[in-house]
């Protein structure tokens, strides 16, 4: 039931397969590296046995993403105590969001520096903007308290920068800041005006917020149009200014499109656990998004 019904995984069942094929013998990997990379007092094989299997250990991982369940109800819903969900969803969340985003089958981008190769090998046009995502209030006491106070929405959360194409395609997904970041703070950081002024000629779209990027990537990086009258403007500069404005915002909002496609995962829409958790969180999301879109386009629209 929960893997043939899309709405409970929010992938169809041919994605799930393949991540089963793919990620179940990086986790049987990494889970005997754990076993020997401490002192045992028993023989190889002896113990108790895995009863929770990698395929439900996945699953349990994608429906507490796409749907926000907790540990418990998950813990009831596989017959297993609540512990070994929170360890089953601590080792497949980073296998999710060490994937990256799949563009076409078998490719995948999972650095800024191949995101802006892609673009520039394709000739298309990026779109870039940031998503905050609330978490809990840093406790009472602690220096770091007010760096997660995003000054946009006043509340207590952490920050990713998205990039798509110009059809709203998840093409990166950033690890997460404190949310008062700023957005242009958090894309030098990232290192993207490095790699637009000594990469490939792609437009970026950008809105209000990135303004001053496009000074230092050569004009790599579009924004709305600077308004020159602040008072008194004429009738024809405001008409003008509307228009440019409008025309930006609706080549724009392709990247609203696939920042909503995100928040469609619950666990994205606010997250109530530990807060350096989220940037596995938001990267495996995306991940998963790009996949299931590419398989949904088929090959014949990837031509």
């Amino acid at each position: 039931m929960i893997i043939s019904n899309r709405r409970v995984t929010g992938l169809s069942v041919d994605v799930i397969a393949e991540l089963v094929a793919e990620l179940g013998p990086l986790w049987h990997e990494r889970h005997q590296a754990r076993l020997a990379s401490r002192p045992r007092t028993r023989a190889v094989g002896a113990g108790a046995k895995h009863r929770f299997v990698f395929v439900d250990r996945l699953l349990a991982a994608l429906v507490h993403l796409r749907h926000g369940a907790t540990h418990d109800v998950l813990a009831c819903w596989f017959g297993v105590d609540r512990s070994t969900i929170t360890r089953a969803i601590g080792e497949v969340r980073p296998l999710l969001a060490e994937r990256g985003c799949t563009i076409s089958p078998g490719v995948r981008l999972r650095t800024l520096a191949e995101v802006i190769d892609h673009l520039g090998a394709s000739g298309q046009t990026g779109i870039v903007d940031g998503t905050e995502i609330r978490v809990r209030r840093p406790a009472a006491g602690r220096k770091d308290r007010d760096r997660f106070i995003s000054g946009k929405n006043k509340q207590n959360a952490v920050k990713a920068m998205v990039l798509t194409n110009g059809d709203g395609r998840l093409l990166f997904c950033s690890p997460t800041q404190p949310g008062s970041c700023a957005d242009i703070t958090h894309a030098r950081e990232l290192g993207l005006v490095k790699l637009l002024a000594d990469g490939p000629a792609v437009e970026i779209l950008a809105d209000a917020g990135y303004q001053g990027l496009g000074a230092q990537t050569g004009g790599r990086v579009v924004t709305p149009p600077h308004r020159k009258f602040k008072k008194n403007a004429p009738d024809w500069y405001e008409e003008m200014h509307e228009r440019q404005r409008k025309a930006h915002s609706s080549r724009r909002i392709r990247v609203e499109h696939g920042i909503a496609h995100l928040k469609n995962w619950r666990a994205l829409a606010r997250h109530l656990g530990r807060r350096e958790h989220v940037s596995d969180m938001v990267q495996a999301v995306a991940g998963l998004l790009s996949h299931q879109q590419t398989a949904d386009l088929g090959p014949r629209r990837q031509r």
